[in-house]
């Protein structure tokens, strides 16, 4: 068995040169969002959920893009109400949010 359920990997990369990166939709705010509502419904920790800072996943022309082990699903994400919605969809009740998955 893993150490964790559920490993979250968000990629904050930035670049400086114009091209696309996840850092341009307000990545790390969303990833403190799913950090905090993580801790708050009590699914941190060993045997639960954990939430990681990634440089680039090499998935930014899909950003801002999340994957989550160990099921190696990749997800992108718009807005809160997505990320909310992969939490409790996929991380509490174990069902893929197919809308939001990216190959």
């Amino acid at each position: 068995m893993s150490y964790y359920r559920h490993h979250l990997f968000f990629c904050v990369n930035q670049r400086d040169d114009g091209r696309a990166c996840c850092a341009q939709h307000g990545v790390k705010l969303m990833r403190d969002h799913i950090k905090a509502r993580v801790k708050a419904l009590g699914l941190n920790g060993p045997g639960g959920v954990r939430v990681n800072t990634a440089g680039c996943l090499d998935r930014c022309d899909k950003g801002p893009v999340l994957v989550v082990y160990p099921e190696a699903v990749w997800y992108t994400f718009v807005d809160l109400e997505d990320l909310d919605e992969i939490l409790q969809s996929h991380l509490i009740e174990g069902k893929v949010v197919g809308r939001l998955c990216i190959d």
